[in-house]
Protein backbone atom coordinates (compact mmCIF):
# COMPACT_ATOMS: atom_id res chain seq x y z
CA UNK A 1 0.00 0.00 0.00
CA UNK A 2 2.78 2.82 1.02
CA UNK A 3 4.62 1.62 -1.70
CA UNK A 4 2.77 3.11 -4.50
CA UNK A 5 2.37 6.16 -2.87
CA UNK A 6 4.03 8.34 -5.81
CA UNK A 7 1.02 6.57 -8.46
CA UNK A 8 -2.13 8.53 -6.30
CA UNK A 9 -3.17 12.29 -7.47
CA UNK A 10 -4.16 13.32 -4.28
CA UNK A 11 -5.61 12.14 -0.61
CA UNK A 12 -9.13 13.20 -0.32
CA UNK A 13 -9.66 15.36 3.15
CA UNK A 14 -12.62 13.98 5.35
CA UNK A 15 -15.42 16.42 4.97
CA UNK A 16 -16.84 16.15 8.55
CA UNK A 17 -14.79 15.64 11.67
CA UNK A 18 -16.35 13.12 13.52
CA UNK A 19 -14.19 12.87 16.33
CA UNK A 20 -14.82 16.33 17.65
CA UNK A 21 -18.39 16.51 16.66
CA UNK A 22 -20.47 18.45 19.24
CA UNK A 23 -24.34 17.68 19.55
CA UNK A 24 -26.04 21.00 20.09
CA UNK A 25 -27.71 21.24 23.59
CA UNK A 26 -31.23 21.23 23.74
CA UNK A 27 -33.01 23.98 24.79
CA UNK A 28 -35.94 24.09 26.97
CA UNK A 29 -37.55 27.43 28.33
CA UNK A 30 -39.50 27.42 31.31
CA UNK A 31 -42.80 27.79 29.81
CA UNK A 32 -42.63 24.47 27.97
CA UNK A 33 -42.46 22.07 31.11
CA UNK A 34 -43.09 24.04 34.25
CA UNK A 35 -44.92 21.08 35.58
CA UNK A 36 -42.14 19.22 35.30
CA UNK A 37 -38.49 18.91 37.48
CA UNK A 38 -35.23 17.08 37.27
CA UNK A 39 -34.92 14.66 40.22
CA UNK A 40 -30.91 13.82 40.44
CA UNK A 41 -27.61 12.52 42.24
CA UNK A 42 -29.20 10.12 44.67
CA UNK A 43 -27.54 6.64 44.81
CA UNK A 44 -28.17 4.35 42.40
CA UNK A 45 -29.98 1.72 43.98
CA UNK A 46 -32.87 3.93 44.48
CA UNK A 47 -36.00 2.63 43.16
CA UNK A 48 -39.35 4.15 42.09
CA UNK A 49 -40.73 3.55 45.37
CA UNK A 50 -38.13 5.65 46.75
CA UNK A 51 -38.58 8.40 44.75
CA UNK A 52 -42.23 8.44 45.92
CA UNK A 53 -41.84 7.96 48.96
CA UNK A 54 -39.44 11.34 49.11
CA UNK A 55 -42.01 12.85 47.46
CA UNK A 56 -45.41 11.73 49.00
CA UNK A 57 -46.20 14.95 50.27
CA UNK A 58 -47.31 15.71 46.29
CA UNK A 59 -49.25 12.47 45.67
CA UNK A 60 -52.57 13.28 46.67
CA UNK A 61 -52.06 16.36 44.36
CA UNK A 62 -51.18 14.38 41.46
CA UNK A 63 -47.10 13.23 41.14
CA UNK A 64 -45.47 10.53 38.86
CA UNK A 65 -41.47 9.79 38.05
CA UNK A 66 -40.21 8.97 34.91
CA UNK A 67 -36.57 7.44 35.29
CA UNK A 68 -34.02 8.85 32.53
CA UNK A 69 -30.83 6.81 33.78
CA UNK A 70 -29.89 4.92 37.21
CA UNK A 71 -29.14 8.46 39.16
CA UNK A 72 -31.89 10.75 37.05
CA UNK A 73 -35.52 10.78 36.23
CA UNK A 74 -38.26 13.46 35.88
CA UNK A 75 -40.50 14.42 38.39
CA UNK A 76 -44.04 15.18 36.68
CA UNK A 77 -46.44 17.21 38.87
CA UNK A 78 -49.77 18.38 38.29
CA UNK A 79 -49.47 21.94 38.08
CA UNK A 80 -46.20 24.49 37.66
CA UNK A 81 -47.56 25.59 41.29
CA UNK A 82 -46.89 22.20 42.53
CA UNK A 83 -43.94 21.98 41.08
CA UNK A 84 -42.65 25.42 42.33
CA UNK A 85 -42.94 24.41 45.63
CA UNK A 86 -41.33 21.36 45.38
CA UNK A 87 -38.45 22.89 43.93
CA UNK A 88 -38.39 25.18 47.06
CA UNK A 89 -38.19 22.37 49.63
CA UNK A 90 -34.79 20.57 51.10
CA UNK A 91 -34.37 16.43 50.83
CA UNK A 92 -31.31 15.00 52.28
CA UNK A 93 -31.14 12.05 49.71
CA UNK A 94 -32.16 13.62 46.36
CA UNK A 95 -31.21 17.02 44.35
CA UNK A 96 -33.77 18.80 42.00
CA UNK A 97 -33.55 21.49 39.68
CA UNK A 98 -36.23 22.73 36.90
CA UNK A 99 -36.08 21.35 33.62
CA UNK A 100 -34.54 24.09 32.18
CA UNK A 101 -31.56 23.38 33.86
CA UNK A 102 -31.45 19.90 33.53
CA UNK A 103 -29.03 17.56 31.85
CA UNK A 104 -28.93 16.61 28.12
CA UNK A 105 -30.30 13.32 29.11
CA UNK A 106 -32.87 14.96 30.48
CA UNK A 107 -33.89 17.43 28.31
CA UNK A 108 -34.00 14.90 25.53
CA UNK A 109 -35.84 12.26 27.23
CA UNK A 110 -38.79 15.26 28.31
CA UNK A 111 -38.72 16.73 24.20
CA UNK A 112 -38.91 12.81 23.44
CA UNK A 113 -41.37 11.49 25.96
CA UNK A 114 -43.32 15.00 26.15
CA UNK A 115 -46.85 13.18 25.18
CA UNK A 116 -46.28 11.30 28.59
CA UNK A 117 -44.90 14.27 30.67
CA UNK A 118 -48.77 15.66 30.19
CA UNK A 119 -49.72 17.24 34.18
CA UNK A 120 -50.36 14.40 36.50
CA UNK A 121 -53.86 14.04 37.13
CA UNK A 122 -55.58 12.38 39.76
CA UNK A 123 -57.66 8.84 38.93
CA UNK A 124 -61.51 9.40 38.23
CA UNK A 125 -63.80 8.16 40.92
CA UNK A 126 -64.80 4.55 40.25
CA UNK A 127 -67.41 1.65 41.46
CA UNK A 128 -67.45 -2.19 41.18
CA UNK A 129 -70.90 -2.23 39.66
CA UNK A 130 -69.96 -3.44 36.27
CA UNK A 131 -67.34 -6.08 37.73
CA UNK A 132 -69.80 -7.15 39.76
CA UNK A 133 -72.61 -7.35 37.23
CA UNK A 134 -69.99 -8.79 34.61
CA UNK A 135 -69.44 -11.91 37.89
CA UNK A 136 -72.96 -12.49 38.61
CA UNK A 137 -74.27 -12.57 34.88
CA UNK A 138 -71.26 -15.02 33.95
CA UNK A 139 -72.01 -16.99 37.12
CA UNK A 140 -76.25 -16.76 36.55
CA UNK A 141 -76.75 -15.68 40.23
CA UNK A 142 -78.95 -12.87 41.47
CA UNK A 143 -77.41 -10.48 43.32
CA UNK A 144 -78.08 -9.14 47.00
CA UNK A 145 -77.68 -5.73 46.15
CA UNK A 146 -80.69 -3.88 46.89
CA UNK A 147 -82.45 -1.77 43.99
CA UNK A 148 -81.87 1.39 46.73
CA UNK A 149 -77.46 0.52 46.42
CA UNK A 150 -77.85 0.18 43.16
CA UNK A 151 -79.78 3.03 42.19
CA UNK A 152 -77.30 5.15 45.23
CA UNK A 153 -74.27 3.48 42.98
CA UNK A 154 -75.37 4.67 40.26
CA UNK A 155 -76.19 8.29 40.87
CA UNK A 156 -72.48 8.62 42.56
CA UNK A 157 -71.00 7.27 39.48
CA UNK A 158 -73.08 9.78 37.59
CA UNK A 159 -72.14 12.35 39.87
CA UNK A 160 -68.52 12.01 39.08
CA UNK A 161 -68.54 11.64 35.24
CA UNK A 162 -70.44 15.15 35.26
CA UNK A 163 -67.79 16.27 37.45
CA UNK A 164 -64.84 15.06 35.30
CA UNK A 165 -66.70 16.58 32.41
CA UNK A 166 -66.77 19.71 34.19
CA UNK A 167 -62.94 20.22 34.90
CA UNK A 168 -61.97 19.18 31.55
Amino acid sequence: LSGNMKNRESIQEPIFDYYNHEVPDIDLSDCEFPHVIEIYDFPQEFRTEDLLRIFCTYQKKGFDIKWVDDTHALGVFSSPITARDALGSKHTMVKIRPLSQATRAAKAKARAYAEFLQPAKERPETSAALARRLVISALGVRSKQSKTEREAELKKLQDARELTIRHV
